[in-house]
């Protein structure tokens, strides 16, 4: 997994979950939605990379 895109995947992970918090705390399902579809695109862009090391050796 290259450094940029292992970035990239926790930076979603870490947005994810603060915007799933925030509407939470808020009552807005929303942005509470959002912030779960924010984690899961970044654990996908997480498992991709992973697949790719995989292949590679």
């Amino acid at each position: 997994m290259t450094a940029g895109e292992k970035a990239k995947a926790k930076t979603e992970q870490v947005t994810g979950a603060v915007k799933e918090a925030a509407g939470r705390a808020v009552g807005n399902e929303r942005l509470t939605a959002e912030g779960r579809a924010q984690q899961m695109k970044g654990d996908a862009r997480q498992a991709k990379e992973k697949t790719k090391d995989i292949g590679k050796r």
